[in-house]
């Protein structure tokens, strides 16, 4: 019998063992009352992001517009030497015009027009298209010629404003490359624009003012006791020097519909 109570006791004993072993251990968590404590759901705050401004170089301004364009001192010329023809009577100034503007674009060096059995021709042409009563050669004439001997397309026009009709005439001459009849001493006589000086490229400045114009009297070097000395060929006159010759025309010396104004014998782009 004394080995049936000692096993006994032994198995209360193992027992023992596995029930503590079974029982729940008290959760940390739990207050004294055996409620369990609130547990926060907060996230962690995270960190400021900075600004665009704070994490980058802040952009450079915009460059500044460019200044305007300022005129410039501009020249063109189409003289050479030889290119001037006198006109071999006190009557045939358009004809020989005719011929300088001929040579002013001709470039072969060869074929110079200068002879005065052509001259007459010319002026025999150019009266035929004219109408006047003084029987000559008129701006008409004289712009229909250069037409038909293949100096392209010209028109004659009246500019009431003298600081009008010299761009009008500096531009023509720029965009065609071909020289501009002036009627000079109010529907009398004729000279022929060579070239022009200003300030201010006509491809650039609307409002360019001209400075000095090239000049071929065919009168030369005869001029007139009325309207003053012929200039000599190429030569470079001031507006003011121009303007004591080349005046607005009397309008009875020519029958027209233009209005009264400076004439031009005008190239025009083709």
């Amino acid at each position: 019998m004394t080995g049936a109570p000692a096993r006994l006791l032994a198995g209360f004993a193992v027992l023992a063992s596995l029930l503590t072993a079974c029982t729940p251990v008290a959760d940390p968590s739990q207050t004294a009352t055996g409620q369990p404590s609130a547990v926060s759901t907060t996230l962690p705050t995270a960190a400021p992001s900075l600004a665009p401004s704070q994490t980058a170089e802040a952009a450079p301004p915009p460059p500044a517009p460019a200044p305007p364009p300022v005129p410039e001192a501009y020249t063109l010329n189409l003289y050479q030497e030889g290119d001037f023809v006198p006109q071999y009577t006190f009557d045939w100034c358009v004809a020989a015009s005719i011929q300088m503007a001929h040579n002013l674009v001709d470039d072969t060096g060869g074929a110079s027009w200068a002879g005065s059995a052509q001259q007459g021709e010319l002026w025999d042409m150019a009266r035929a298209r004219s109408s006047n009563a003084f029987n000559g050669a008129n701006p008409r004439g004289w712009a229909q010629v250069l037409i038909e001997v293949g100096m392209g397309p010209y028109t004659v026009v009246s500019i009431a404003s003298y600081e009008d009709t010299l761009q009008t005439a500096a531009r023509a001459l720029a965009e065609t490359g071909r020289p501009v009849g002036l009627v000079m001493w109010s529907g009398r006589h004729a000279w022929v624009m060579s070239g022009f000086e200003s300030m201010g490229d006509p491809a650039l400045f609307p409002e360019f003012q001209v400075t000095g114009v090239h000049v071929l009297d065919p009168l030369y070097p005869y001029g007139s006791g009325q309207w003053g000395p012929s200039p000599a060929p190429n030569s470079l006159l001031t507006p003011e020097q121009l303007a004591t010759q080349f005046v607005v025309r009397e309008p009875r010396r020519w029958s027209t519909d233009l209005p009264t104004g400076y004439l031009l014998v005008l190239p025009v782009a083709a």
